[in-house]
């Protein structure tokens, strides 16, 4: 699956080229030149984006100020993108939270590789190997011992959510608590999604390995 990558740019020609070049690559770029619309594009998560690419010189917002709330409501790569390459002004970059700064002007080879450098080290930091499986938090998948496990979303965040409580008691309210799922879910929902999550694992209930039952409370992850 291609990469998705927003591009913050107002020099609407470089942002035209961007794009295409980003395609020729295998990458999936959409360019916006107003920071508000990127944003609202960003943040309601309708269009999922892997990494961000942000000029700091934009209409009506700083690229610093955009940086700062994109970190501030989403774990999400970005590379600043800019003309300002003094080093004020990349310390305060790093400090915000980027990943990386690309002084303009530059080949647009050269952004691509910074993509695929940045987007290689985000994938090690949000991947954890706990007991015999592999949990990439990005991409929301699970390998054990080396083969995928095909969860749903909602049974990813169900184990993933007991694998980071390793060894704690989680109630069911604790769960639908702590995924938001609301609380029309009711208490069989979850040990529905539990019993698919054992049977996906080969999880003996009777003699659990990964997932113990509580009695009257409801379940810990034990592997």
């Amino acid at each position: 699956m291609s990469k998705k990558v927003l591009l913050i740019e107002d020099d609407i020609a470089l942002q035209e080229l961007m794009v295409s070049f980003l395609e020729s690559y295998g990458f999936e770029g959409r360019g916006f030149a107003d920071p508000k619309q990127a944003l609202e594009s960003l943040l309601d998560r309708k269009e999922p984006y892997d990494i961000v690419v942000l000029d700091l010189m934009l209409p009506g917002m700083d690229g610093f100020d955009v940086a700062k709330m994109i970190k501030s409501r989403l774990d999400i790569p970005i590379i600043i993108s800019s003309a300002r390459t003094d080093i004020g002004n990349k310390i305060y970059g790093y400090d915000l939270g980027a990943d990386d700064y690309l002084d303009k002007p530059y080949e647009p080879r050269e952004l691509v590789l910074r993509l695929e450098a940045v987007l290689r080290r985000y994938g090690r930091k949000n991947e954890h190997v706990v007991s015999d499986f592999t949990i990439d938090e990005s991409n929301k998948s699970v390998t054990m011992e080396g083969y995928p496990i095909d969860l749903t979303r909602i049974e990813f965040d169900i184990f993933w959510l007991l694998v980071k409580n390793r060894g704690k008691n989680l109630s069911r309210d604790q769960i639908i608590g702590s995924l938001g799922l609301g609380d029309e879910i009711k208490h069989r929902t979850i040990d529905m999604h539990i019993s698919n999550i054992r049977l996906k694992i080969g999880d003996d209930a009777k003699e659990p390995r990964y997932i113990k039952s509580v009695w009257g409370i409801g379940y810990k992850f034990t592997g």
